[in-house]
């Protein structure tokens, strides 16, 4: 059973689900929240724990041409000089004359055209100008009713200060795609590890953009981390056009076997020419639809060997490797895979939230391995100790190997409830017949079908269903 063949979910339905069952909370909410800005609850915090140790484990420990590296979140202010970001890296921004709330230009005339179709348009192709032109032709008023002000690009690099005394402090970069910093340490890497050609470096790290657009929940929000790999390469060795299917292919089959994405929801977006960044020859978006829409989970760029090259230009310092069989000295070429962990994250709500009309429930059907709790287990009535003692032990035992949730609040139909809304594949019932023959109730989540099983079984029968 899939979204797409089940009632349409909201956003609004997703992010209620978030708070109540504690996967997302909004940032200091107490005073109000902040915008663009959510804190992980400890269903969340473990479910994002999850992505990246199967991210990691897939793109880096799997593969013998991968290294992993963690660099700062504050590089050496030049790296985005050099990058093109302190000059480049803008969104166009607009702001409303009466309210001065702000907003992205493009995804307002982007909301305009769904509402009115009466023209077709590529709203990535356009230059801020053309933007501001089409503001003024249709009238576009802000989500308040009121007029705006002129489209201009806005920086989104968050800038920031070091050093103790006031009017000495230098001012460094919050960086704004992890990136850079695997280019800075490229000849470290090289020196240091000795690593032949092709061969990639992946992180997963904290990145933050001041982000204008605001009510897509974790999609797009000022602290975020993301997922990336540079896979430098030899061009006169190798085609870059097959090195970028094959990550395509890579990027696809993680997505859709190792997550458990519905292959409705994906696709393929190439980039125009207008639209790719300034450092790319070719960008294509593995995209998810979410309930706003076809946004991009993924991106995979073939990005030359701008970014070396630029360094190797600011800093003075040769960033070129040396071929060991022909000593040829080049700056080597990039494929580069990035990927969003909180997209994945909302990614997996969206394609797991599933409405049972039928049995008038509400259930998360993420994959076993995924699940932030694989196991929980219930004594059926908390005020008979014979039961809660028997259950701990049940449970003492499983939470060696598995992630196991204990519950005995309210009636057993609730606790059922509450475990299908977090995605609990298997609950455990310790009854009267366990303490007569040592056997469990096993409810299964998708079907809510139960079972009888003897405990001395349930390892074999668990490693079986959760492998």
């Amino acid at each position: 059973m899939t979204r797409n063949q089940t009632q349409p979910v909201s956003l609004e339905e997703i992010t209620a689900l978030a708070k109540r069952r504690g996967f997302v909370y909004q940032t200091g909410e107490i005073y109000g929240g902040l915008a663009n800005s959510y804190d992980y609850g400890p269903l969340g915090t473990e479910l994002l724990l999850t992505i990246k140790n199967l991210w990691w484990d897939y793109f880096i420990r799997r593969r013998d041409d991968m290294l992993g590296l963690d660099s700062q979140i504050m590089l050496h202010p030049q790296t985005w000089v050099a990058s093109g970001h302190v000059d480049s890296f803008t969104d166009p921004l607009v702001e409303d004359l009466v309210t001065h709330k702000r907003y992205r230009a493009d995804l307002l005339i982007e909301d305009y055209f769904k509402k009115n179709p009466q023209e077709q348009l590529v709203i990535a192709d356009l230059s801020t100008k053309e933007l501001a032109d089409l503001i003024d032709k249709y009238q576009i008023k802000s989500p308040d009713g009121n007029p705006l002000s002129k489209a201009q690009d806005f920086n989104i690099l968050f800038e920031t200060a070091i050093g103790a005394v006031s009017d000495k402090k230098s001012r460094v970069y919050l960086r704004g795609e992890t990136a850079q910093g695997i280019f800075t340490n490229f000849k470290q890497i090289l020196n240091s590890n000795r690593q032949k050609l092709p061969f990639g470096v992946g992180q997963i790290g904290k990145s933050f953009r001041n982000e204008i657009t605001t009510g897509q929940f974790v999609f797009r929000t000022l602290e975020f981390e993301q997922a990336e790999i540079e896979y430098f390469f030899d061009p006169e060795q190798n085609n870059w056009q097959d090195l970028f299917r094959d990550w395509q292919n890579y990027v696809w089959d993680f997505v859709t076997k190792v997550l458990g994405i519905d292959e409705n929801n994906l696709r393929w977006r190439r980039h125009t020419d207008q639209e790719r960044s300034h450092y790319s020859q070719e960008t294509s978006d593995l995209e998810y639809h979410y309930p706003f829409g076809w946004k991009e989970l993924c991106g995979i760029a073939y990005r030359t060997d701008y970014d070396l090259k630029k360094h190797q230009e600011f800093s003075q310092q040769s960033l070129e490797y040396t071929d060991p069989q022909t000593g040829k000295k080049f700056l080597p070429h990039v494929i580069e895979p990035a990927m969003g962990i909180s997209r994945i994250f909302l990614m997996l709500l969206c394609d797991a939230y599933q409405k049972d009309p039928d049995r008038e429930r509400l259930l998360l059907a993420l994959k076993t391995n995924l699940a932030p709790f694989q196991l929980a287990v219930f004594p059926l009535l908390k005020n008979k100790q014979e039961l809660v003692d028997k259950a701990r032990d049940v449970y003492q035992q499983l939470r060696q190997k598995y992630q196991v949730a204990w519950d005995d609040r309210g009636n057993i139909g609730k606790r059922y409830l509450a475990q299908d809304e977090i995605g609990t594949p298997f609950c455990l019932t310790i009854d009267f017949t366990t303490l007569e023959n040592d056997t469990v109730t096993i409810r299964h989540r998708d079907s809510a079908q139960q079972e009888r099983l003897a405990i001395s079984e349930l390892d074999n029968y668990l490693a079986s269903m959760l492998a």
